[in-house]
């Protein structure tokens, strides 16, 4: 495993004493990552407190849990890479960036996974809506969250006992197949549920009263392809032989995703009150009663055999 491949830094500042010199732009995007990174553990740290856990928020609260992961172990490695920069020392053991980066790539990969996962099941609220209120198995999301952590976790351990092996080729081609993955199944399977999803919620007007948590997909999409599809597809295109931009930017640009994921959720729900612990809440709450209410009207018609609803 290339530490030039794995790490989500550049290597360390080159040793010697008379080529120590401090990159002002290294300095720059590891400062801007770390400010940001800090802001999205108290966002992604407020949803995980905040959102009320049940079968509705089960998804989100998952993201939100993977972003935190992702967030929670690039405040230390920025703090360790800023500290090799302004003092021209090597600080960072290999067993460090070797331990780092699947840590970093599992709640990556956990996160591409559960966003797809929210994209399709918003898509089949509105295909199939009698299914969705009525014939769902209720843990149904509870199993899929199981089933992608199970993938996510299968996919690091595969990958890093590989890289780990000492042989580079079958390394390249675990990274590079899990890439693929990422950017040829997962990546197209959320872009297109959601298309679905902004096509149908717009042209039927019924579907207003799922208007925040639709609003939710539709913007949290956007922001995964934008910001955080970037570091798959560079990591992709360097297995190939390509260098697009330095690893730094990538890492960025994922970070910034989760950090505006709790954003995006406040807002969407947003409740025009004094800020307070209680009116964050009751932002994230608005997302999902109108979910929550037609879920449980639907199990008390299914129970009724007099009502024709289901």
């Amino acid at each position: 495993m290339e530490v030039t491949t794995m790490s989500p830094s550049p290597a360390s500042p080159t040793e010697g004493d008379d080529l120590c010199e401090t990159d002002v732009t290294d300095v720059a995007l590891d400062s801007v990552t770390l400010l940001i990174s800090l802001c999205g553990l108290v966002g992604n740290g407020a949803v995980l407190c905040l959102l009320q856990r049940n079968p509705t928020t089960f998804y989100i609260i998952n993201l939100a849990f993977a972003n935190f992961i992702f967030v929670y172990f690039m405040v230390p490695s920025c703090l360790l890479y800023l500290k090799e920069e302004l003092s021209c020392s090597t600080i960072l053991p290999l067993d460090f960036l070797k331990a780092l980066f699947p840590l970093l790539l599992f709640s990556y990969n956990l996160g591409l996974y559960l966003l797809t996962a929210i994209s399709i099941n918003r898509c089949t609220s509105i295909l199939c809506p009698l299914w969705y209120r009525c014939r769902r198995p209720q843990r149904l999301s509870w199993a899929v969250c199981a089933l992608l952590w199970a993938l996510s976790i299968a996919v690091i351990v595969t990958v890093t006992s590989l890289c780990h092996s000492q042989e580079h080729e079958r390394c390249q081609a675990s990274l590079t197949s899990m890439y693929a993955l990422n950017l040829f199944l997962f990546a197209p399977a959320m872009l297109i549920s959601s298309t679905i999803l902004f096509i149908k919620a717009k042209f039927r007007s019924q579907q207003q009263q799922h208007k925040r948590l639709n609003t939710v997909n539709f913007l949290l999409v956007p922001s995964f392809l934008l910001f955080a599809l970037p570091l798959s597809l560079c990591n992709f295109l360097q297995q190939l032989g390509y260098t697009v931009v330095s690893s730094q930017v990538v890492f960025l640009l994922h970070c910034i995703h989760s950090s505006i994921n709790p954003i995006i959720l406040f807002l969407a729900g947003r409740c025009w009150r004094p800020c307070s612990l209680r009116s964050l809440q009751l932002s994230l709450q608005r997302i999902f009663e109108q979910e929550e209410d037609n879920t449980a009207h639907s199990n008390d018609a299914a129970l009724d055999t007099a009502t024709p609803a289901c």
